[in-house]
C-alpha cells in the first residue's frame, strides 16, 4: 500500500502527525489535570458497549488517552512514525490510521470475547487513547524501513536506527494490564492492510474529497517551513566519525547538483536517469580502495549487488532496475542509495 504519493506533494509538513500529537495529547492533559469528571465519557468501557448500545465509546475511548504515561509514549511513537506521512503523503498515512482504528475496533472485541471463552477472564473496559493505529504502524516499520546498525554495546549487543522505537514500544506494552489485546489487535489490523492479498486498503481509504479539505485545514495551521539543505556536522564522537560525516555531506551535495543538471539536460528527452553519473565521488571512492593493489587489466572488480538489499529497496516501491543500479553506484551502500531515491 506504500507505493504511491498522495493528499500534499509537501511531504516534510507532516500536517496529520503534527495534529495528532498536539490535539490529544493536549485533551489527555486537561482531562486529567482540570476536567476530571468527564473522564468517565473517554472511558474504553465494553461492557457498556455490548449491553448498553453506546456505541460512541468506540470513538471517544479509542481516540484520548487517559493515562500520562500511555500519552507520552504513544506521542514520542507518533512522532518518530511520521516519517511514513513525509514519504507516502497525508493521504496514504491518514488512509492506514483510519483503516487500522476501524479493524482494530473489530479485533479488540473478537480478542476480548476470545480471552472470556478460553481462559473464562471477564474484561469490562480496555485502556483508552489512539493506541491501536499506533501499534498497527510497526508492521510497516518492520517491513519498509532498513535496519542499520549504529553501534555495540558490550560487544555483542547491537544498537540500530530502529531500536529506541521498539524500546518505546516495549514500554508502552507494558503499562496496563490488557493493553496486550489492543496492541495484538492493532499488529493484526496493520497486517491486514498492509496485506496485498487482501486489499482492505481499496476500501478502508481517505476519499480524495476528505484530503482536500483536510490538507486545506490543516496545513495552514500545523505545517512548518521546509528543511534547509544544511545538514549539521560535527557530531561523531571522533576525528574519524566527524570527517566521515563531512565527506558523506560533500558527496551528497555533489551528488544532488549533478542530478540538477541533469535533469535539466533531459527535459527533452525521454528514459531512465543515467545512474552511473550521478555518484561519481562514491565511483573514486571505490576505486582508489584497488589503486594499492591494481588488478591485471587494471579494472577494479564490479560491485555484488545483495539481493536482500535489492529486495528491501524493492519493498519501499522502487522498481528492481532502479534499486539494482543505485546499489551498484554506491558501492552497495544501502543508506546511500535508499536516501537518494527517497530525494529522486
Amino acid at each position: 500500500m506504500w507505493h504511491s504519493v498522495p493528499w500534499s506533494c509537501q511531504q516534510d509538513k507532516a500536517p496529520l502527525s503534527k495534529s495528532l500529537l498536539l490535539v490529544p495529547s493536549a485533551i489527555s492533559i486537561l482531562l486529567t489535570l482540570l476536567f476530571q469528571h468527564y473522564q468517565k465519557f473517554f472511558a474504553y468501557n465494553l461492557q457498556a458497549v455490548k449491553e448498553d448500545f453506546q456505541i460512541w465509546r468506540l470513538v471517544c475511548g479509542r481516540t484520548i488517552c487517559l493515562d500520562l504515561k500511555d500519552t507520552f509514549c504513544s506521542t514520542l511513537l507518533i512522532y518518530n512514525f511520521r516519517i511514513f506521512e513525509r514519504r507516502y503523503g497525508s493521504r496514504k498515512f491518514s488512509s492506514f490510521l483510519l483503516g487500522a482504528w476501524m479493524l482494530s475496533a473489530f479485533f479488540d472485541l473478537l480478542l476480548v470475547e476470545l480471552t472470556q471463552y478460553v481462559f473464562g477472564i471477564t474484561i469490562n473496559s480496555l485502556p483508552s487513547g489512539f493506541l491501536g493505529p499506533v501499534f498497527a504502524l510497526f508492521v510497516p516499520f518492520y517491513s519498509s524501513i532498513p535496519r542499520v546498525q549504529v553501534t555495540q554495546v558490550l560487544g555483542h549487543f547491537s544498537i540500530t536506527n530502529k531500536s529506541l522505537v521498539y524500546i518505546l514500544g516495549l514500554q508502552l506494552l507494558t503499562s496496563g494490564s490488557y493493553i496486550w489485546i489492543l496492541a495484538l489487535s492493532g499488529l493484526i489490523s496493520g497486517m491486514c492492510y498492509n496485506s496485498s492479498m487482501l486489499k482492505v486498503h481499496r476500501i478502508l481509504c481517505v476519499p480524495r474529497w476528505v484530503a482536500k479539505i483536510f490538507s486545506w485545514t490543516l496545513e495552514p495551521v500545523f505545517s512548518s517551513a521546509e528543511p534547509t539543505n544544511e545538514v549539521r556536522v560535527g557530531m561523531g564522537a571522533t576525528v574519524d566519525i566527524q570527517r566521515q560525516q563531512r565527506m558523506e555531506l560533500l558527496d551528497r551535495q555533489i551528488m544532488m547538483s549533478q542530478v540538477a543538471q541533469m535533469r535539466r539536460q533531459r527535459q527533452q528527452q525521454g528514459g531512465m536517469i543515467n545512474w552511473n553519473r550521478l555518484f561519481p565521488p562514491l565511483r573514486h571512492r571505490h576505486n582508489a580502495n584497488y589503486q594499492d593493489h591494481p588488478s591485471e587489466q587494471g579494472i577494479p572488480p564490479p560491485t555484488e549487488v545483495s539481493e536482500e538489499q535489492v529486495a528491501r529497496l524493492m519493498e519501499m516501491g522502487f522498481s528492481r532496475g532502479d534499486a539494482l543500479e543505485a546499489l551498484r553506484a554506491s558501492n552497495n551502500d544501502l543508506n546511500v542509495a535508499t536516501n537518494f531515491l527517497l530525494q529522486h
